[in-house]
């Protein structure tokens, strides 16, 4: 399970717990001992909807997170009253008491992450993959001069490297629309790996990786492309929304095929206005446009 569902559970656990808490105060009062504390146990649940409400809701549900963080701290404050040794539903506390402990780590672990920004904490997933008929090195070396990605990329205008392992990016919308974000690579491993995520500011927040894998039996290689990627809301959204269409897979399907005949073939194969098929080999003209 990535982040991001780790994000919506915590949510909808909080609208679960907040709707039992108001709507049955008197009946979990009752259950862990804890007296006629009902208006306590209703204000912890409202607390707990509003949360939930927050994190399901929000583009950055960051500090949504870090609010369950301190009524999970109020939670065992409370809950310690009930571990007195006379009360007769000490057990049923201590077990509640263990439960919030482990919900408190992990809300603590995925405040950490989602604060870290290490991941887009919202939006879709992609994934997907293709073997192409050459080794990862000539892969790679093409995927890492990001000045050609729009090439296979339709939706991408240009991308221009302005500092070692940053990058502007460009993609064209409908009506002549543009959005622009700066792009960092996070991690590479010649001829392994390239990953990258968006800046601070980006039109659109993304993440992602390419991996290249020698395919069993010779094959060549095995291409795994994951992005991650939160459309703004309002019109924005709308835009990118079209931009990457209904079916993100599906584009990136496309984009990968494109990949594949243009490091196959040299020449990415058009039908409009062209015959069937083509004259002669071209592998010679990848080889000349990946090595400039």
């Amino acid at each position: 399970m990535d982040g991001r569902q780790v994000t919506q559970g915590l949510g909808w656990f909080s609208l679960g717990l907040g709707l039992m808490e108001v709507l049955v105060p008197q009946r979990i009062s009752s259950l862990l001992g804890l007296g006629n504390r009902q208006a306590v146990v209703r204000i912890f649940g409202v607390r707990e909807i509003v949360s939930g409400l927050g994190i399901l809701t929000q583009p950055r549900p960051a500090a949504w997170v870090q609010s369950r963080v301190a009524g999970d701290i109020m939670d065992l404050a409370l809950l310690s009253t009930a571990l007195a040794k006379g009360n007769p539903r000490r057990g049923s506390a201590a077990m509640a008491a263990a439960a919030v402990l482990g919900v408190t780590a992990l809300d603590l672990l995925c405040s950490e992450d989602l604060s870290r920004g290490g991941a887009v904490d919202r939006g879709f997933h992609v994934r997907k993959s293709i073997i192409i008929d050459r080794p990862p090195e000539d892969i790679y070396r093409f995927w890492h001069n990001f000045g050609a990605l729009p090439r296979i990329m339709s939706h991408l205008e240009s991308i221009h490297e302005f500092a070692p392992n940053r990058s502007h990016w460009v993609a064209k919308g409908p009506a002549g629309t543009r959005l622009e974000w700066d792009a960092e690579i996070t991690e590479d491993r010649p001829n392994q790996l390239i990953a990258w995520r968006s800046l601070e500011g980006a039109d659109v927040d993304n993440a992602g990786s390419v991996r290249f894998e020698r395919a069993a039996g010779g094959r060549g290689t095995l291409v795994r492309v994951e992005l991650d990627y939160r459309p703004p809301a309002g019109a924005l959204g709308a835009t990118v929304a079209k931009l990457f269409g209904e079916n993100p897979e599906k584009q990136i399907a496309v984009d990968l095929h494109r990949l594949k005949q243009l490091i196959e073939t040299g020449e990415i194969a058009r039908t409009e206005g062209q015959p069937a098929g083509r004259a002669q080999g071209t592998s010679k003209k990848y080889d000349e446009f990946v090595r400039t």
